[in-house]
């Protein structure tokens, strides 16, 4: 059987898998049957007989359909085999490379490259891949929204390789990072090898520091660019700056109600706060790290709880009682 590409998969997806449940449906499809003339049905019938999953019986001159547990043996278990070995030859070529990284850093070249280096799109993740798979101690990293621009596995295989050298990972995220699946699961994942996570309701910018000797930072408000920052004084600043929020952070593996009740009233608070300081709503949602209709249920709370119909009477009756969302 031929090997199949992206393009079979979205053919079989598209196309090739109703034809099959229709042949279910219909007990087979008769091999002059005009739809057989159609080009997409041709192609999805070549494709469905490469995988075995139709046969054409001489004796009644039908497609009829076949068991797909041996299609799903034959195409699934050679793609497995291929991705632990594209992955084996990923951890080799990251090792040669961290090697020649390591060398580099060493040559009166790298000093010349001065403190600051900016990265433009698509260098910024591979320069992070190359500073993760190089960390000896220690991982800070900070995660003010909850998407992330590598898949799930990418993240925890790079993160657990990175664990398992006996590195330290602490990562921050906010308080709406909980209501992530693809969060939890990545947290669940690292936390059981030692990493720790924990939330806050405060706005933060994106950070990773490596060894307390690299950090890299967005350049301005445009995540495009992201800027390497090597100057000790100012590595230093912001690791400090990640210290004094950590300690403010709440454990995300704890799931006790008096930690969730606090979590609510935290957030509750700062919804207060972004009211009063007047923000736009896309403004206040991308601060709470939350989409903006689950911002405007934030606020729809607030109306409720302060009987209040508009936004208008919801600020007039905020600052009548005098609450600055500080409480």
């Amino acid at each position: 059987m031929a090997e199949h590409d992206l393009h079979d998969r979205r053919l079989f997806e598209q196309v090739a898998a109703p034809l099959y449940e229709d042949l279910l449906a219909e007990s087979g499809l008769a091999a002059d049957d005009p739809r057989t003339g159609e080009d997409a049905v041709r192609r999805a019938l070549d494709l469905l007989l490469d995988l075995g999953l139709v046969r054409l019986d001489a004796e009644t001159g039908r497609w009829l359909p076949e068991d797909p547990a041996g299609a799903t043996s034959r195409v699934v278990s050679p793609l497995g085999r291929e991705g632990a070995r594209l992955l084996e030859e990923s951890a080799a070529w990251s090792t040669s490379l961290s090697a020649l990284g390591q060398a580099w850093r060493r040559t009166p070249q790298a000093a010349e490259a001065g403190p600051f280096t900016y990265l433009r799109a698509e260098a910024i993740e591979p320069f992070l891949a190359t500073l993760v798979a190089e960390c000896q101690e220690e991982a800070l990293t900070a995660q003010p929204q909850t998407g992330r621009s590598l898949a799930l596995a990418d993240v925890v295989q790079r993160d657990t390789a990175l664990l398992e050298r006996g590195a330290r990972i602490r990562t921050l995220y906010q308080h709406s990072a909980r209501r992530s699946s693809a969060t939890r699961e990545y947290v669940a994942a690292v936390t059981a090898r030692g990493a720790e996570v924990r939330t806050l309701d405060e706005f933060f910018n994106r950070m990773i520091v490596i060894d307390r000797q690299v950090a890299v930072i967005p350049s301005g408000d445009d995540l495009s660019v992201a800027l390497a920052v090597r100057e000790p004084s100012v590595v230093a600043y912001l690791v400090d700056v990640f210290e004094r929020s950590w300690e403010r952070g709440r454990p995300f593996t704890s799931r006790s109600a008096t930690m969730l009740k606090d979590i609510a009233a935290e957030q509750r608070a700062m919804t207060l706060r972004m009211l009063i300081e007047g923000h736009p709503d896309p403004v206040s949602a991308k601060r709470l790290g939350v989409s903006p209709r689950t911002y405007a249920g934030y606020v729809a709370d607030l109306k409720n709880e302060f009987e209040a119909e508009t936004r208008f009477q919801l600020g007039y009756t905020i600052g009548q009682q005098g609450i600055s969302g500080e409480e």
